[in-house]
C-alpha cells in the first residue's frame, strides 16, 4: 500500500483585533480641555476621530514571512521580517507606539490593535527586539 503525502496547511495569517483605547481617550479626553483651551481641544478631538476612522479599516496580518498592512480589506504595503533591523513598542504600561527599524526605513505606527497580541505575534515572528547591528569604528 502506498501512501501519499498529505497536504501541508496553508501558512497562518494572524489579523490584529482593532483597539480603540488611544482615539477613545483622545476624544474623551478633549471634552475638559474644551473647557480650558478651545483651540488645543479641536486639534486633539479631530486627531482622535481620524485615528478611531484608521482604527476601524486599518489591519495589521502577520504572515509567517512578512507584516502586511490592510486597508478595508485590500493590501496597501508589505513588510517582510527578514528586512528588519530592531523593533520596540513604546510605553509598555500603555502601549501607544510601535515601532519598526527596515533596512533601508523606519517606520512609527500607532497602537490601534491590541498591544498584548501584537507583542505576542512580533516576538514569535521577528524574535525579541534587537539591537541595530554594532557600529564598526
Amino acid at each position: 500500500m502506498t501512501t501519499t503525502p498529505t497536504a501541508t496547511p496553508l501558512p497562518q495569517v494572524v489579523e490584529l483585533r482593532p483597539s480603540y483605547a488611544i482615539p477613545l481617550v483622545l476624544v474623551l479626553g478633549s471634552i475638559p480641555l474644551f473647557l480650558v483651551q478651545k483651540w488645543v481641544a479641536l486639534p486633539v478631538s479631530l486627531f482622535g476621530l481620524f485615528l478611531t476612522l484608521q482604527t476601524a479599516t486599518i489591519r495589521l496580518q502577520f504572515t509567517p514571512t512578512d507584516l502586511d498592512v490592510c486597508r478595508s480589506g485590500k493590501l496597501i504595503r508589505r513588510f517582510p521580517y527578514r528586512e528588519w533591523l530592531n523593533w520596540e513598542i513604546f510605553w509598555p504600561p500603555v502601549p501607544i507606539l510601535f515601532y519598526f527599524r527596515e533596512v533601508n526605513s523606519i517606520h512609527f505606527l500607532p497602537v490601534l490593535f491590541d498591544p498584548k497580541m501584537l507583542r505576542s505575534c512580533l516576538e514569535e515572528r521577528c524574535g525579541f527586539a534587537r539591537e541595530s547591528p554594532p557600529k564598526e569604528g
